[in-house]
């Protein structure tokens, strides 16, 4: 059955400025890091990318590993983009990423001009598009300086295959060098994507600085810290969940008792705002005025439309903020 999407999807959310950009992305964007690879049902993957445009969500995040097993993701996605999205390709934002370990060999890690060109040529392959939206170096690389893997950015915006570049997990020193490289070159640098929750606050302490003062934009990933931050793990741990299965970054052992009692004290302050935990997690976060979008996973359709509707709720007042703090804090 052919696609069709809603006419009212650009009804439901904001789309916020990236940075000093002219680009906006939507508050809340869908990542394909699990559930779009080739293990999974690509029935599935094709309803949650469906709901999600139609809600709205017009940015869609990939990486070359993703999958698994790696680069099957990027597969699935081109598979569903050929047949469901291709006569709405200017209506969505597509970004892929490049430096954790894709391919056997000195080449296909890390942040070399050699390995970030050649994954990126692969990726569009993979996903049968000629450029992507934003390209991502995916971690900072020690070995490898600086200079040359912005310079790699830089070449990969001038050869058409990327319209932006973005860093990830880079540090406030790091994203500064990288931002001041890529200024100099001519290729500003968009967006930063690092991890950010609740629970793992490590940009606060000098990387929002850094990406304000810069006018960078901000996609924060884990928002849900893989789903620790909803309800799913206030009663055990499900079978179905990440942490029930193998594979995957989130362990069974990870689910501390400390952790459930205050997920489960969490949990009765979402409900008293009227929300679910995981709508109130998205809403922390975008609380913060550096965050630009909220990058949400998902395994079925229903958690898009729990992501989404945390947007009708964005407020909190300072008692609500303290008493995060202090639950988190404990």
């Amino acid at each position: 059955m052919e696609y069709l999407p809603s006419q009212t999807r650009y009804e439901k959310i904001n789309y916020v400025r990236c940075g000093r950009s002219g680009l906006k992305l939507p508050q809340i964007s869908l990542g394909l890091w699990h559930n779009f690879g080739g293990v999974d049902t690509i029935q599935n993957s094709r309803k949650m990318l469906h709901r999600a445009f139609d809600l709205g969500i017009t940015h869609f995040d990939l990486a070359n590993n993703y999958g698994p097993p790696p680069g099957s993701a990027e597969t699935t996605f081109g598979q569903i983009l050929k047949k469901d999205f291709s006569t709405y390709r200017d209506e969505l934002i597509i970004s892929t990423k490049a430096g954790w370990d894709m391919w056997a060999g000195p080449y296909g890690n890390f942040g070399s001009r050699k390995y970030l060109i050649a994954s990126l040529d692969q990726s569009l392959k993979r996903m049968g598009l000629e450029y992507v939206d934003i390209f991502y170096h995916h971690r900072p690389d020690t070995e490898t300086p600086i200079e040359e893997t912005m310079s790699a950015l830089d070449q990969i915006v001038r050869s058409g295959k990327a319209l932006y570049v973005g860093i990830s997990q880079y540090s406030a020193e790091q994203t500064n060098r990288a931002a001041e490289i890529l200024k100099e070159l001519g290729t500003p640098c968009l967006i930063h994507q690092p991890r950010y929750s609740m629970m793992d606050r490590w940009i606060e302490n000098g990387l929002t600085k850094v990406l304000s003062e810069k006018g960078i934009g901000c996609i924060v990933f884990s928002p849900l810290e893989q789903g620790l931050l909803t309800d799913k793990y206030l009663n055990g741990i499900p079978s179905d969940s990440r942490a029930g299965k193998k594979g995957t970054f989130l362990r069974r052992e990870s689910i501390t008792a400390d952790k459930v009692m205050k997920i489960k004290k969490l949990n009765e302050l979402a409900v008293n705002r009227g929300q679910s935990l995981a709508q109130m997690s998205i809403a922390w976060v975008l609380n913060n005025p550096v965050v630009t979008t909220a990058l949400i996973g998902s395994s079925k359709v229903e958690q898009i439309d729990d992501a989404v509707n945390a947007l009708n709720n964005l407020t909190f007042t300072n008692e609500e903020l303290k008493t995060i703090d202090e639950i988190i804090l404990i």
